[in-house]
């Protein structure tokens, strides 16, 4: 079905339920099937799902909208934090880190190195959420201190000497989280580049976490600061 491709997830032709399915302990179906009555009028909403049903992975606010107008809705209240992540061996945790950029809003997306990545992780979330390349972290850098407003901070998480330590530190408002690749970390040049780290507490034997785990954390931690609660924007299942 067109570009809604993410409705694949649920099940395949036999009706079983895929292995990546986002809800795999509830209805078989989920979402809506066709509408039912008179068509709304209302540019927001997409005549093939009206006709066919929405069964994607969104909010039911969004129920038979087009992607478009979702994205559109989306734009009115980002928040002011970005997310940017390392891209030189292909990581697989960066699909998974742009669907927690989407969860909790963030601005924008930013993939440094390698334009191509893995997108499985993202589950379509791609589509609703800003994502920005860049060749190298002093470009994204130079982009973050230039655009309007005022400048965006470059933050990079990594537990290196001098981090300071998240779980204390005020979070600016208007800041860019820069992960690392799994394993290695931020590169040289990121550190170079950025405008100082971060580093999250950590108890026992590993020397780090997931690095898509980090990412989620670390957006949380700009949530918990600085996110309206009280709008009812907030979804919490």
């Amino acid at each position: 079905m067109r570009e809604y491709d993410d409705q694949a997830v649920v099940a395949n032709s036999d009706g079983q339920r895929a292995p990546y399915d986002p809800m795999p302990h509830g209805p078989a179906e989920v979402g809506v099937g066709p509408w039912q009555g008179e068509w709304p009028d209302d540019p927001r909403y997409d005549p093939e799902l009206l006709e066919h049903g929405d069964r994607r992975n969104v909010v039911d606010r969004y129920r038979y909208w087009s992607m478009e107008a979702i994205r559109a809705d989306l734009d009115t209240r980002r928040h002011a934090f970005h997310v940017a992540i390392e891209n030189w061996q292909h990581d697989f945790n960066i699909g998974t880190i742009v669907r927690s950029a989407n969860a909790f809003l963030a601005a924008e997306v930013h993939i440094v190195g390698n334009r191509r990545w893995n997108r499985r992780g993202a589950m379509v979330t791609d589509r609703y959420q800003h994502v920005r390349h860049h060749a190298s972290v002093p470009d994204l850098a130079a982009y973050l201190h230039e655009l309007p407003g005022g400048p965006v901070r470059l933050l990079g998480i990594d537990n290196l000497p001098g981090s300071l330590h998240l779980e204390t530190t005020d979070v600016p408002r208007d800041v860019c989280f820069l992960f690392g690749q799994e394993g290695p970390g931020l590169s040289e040049e990121a550190r170079a580049a950025c405008d100082g780290t971060f580093s999250i507490a950590q108890f026992g034997s590993t020397r780090s976490i997931n690095a898509s785990s980090a990412a989620a954390i670390a957006m949380h931690t700009w949530v918990r600061e600085h996110a309206d609660l009280s709008s009812g924007e907030a979804w919490r299942g």
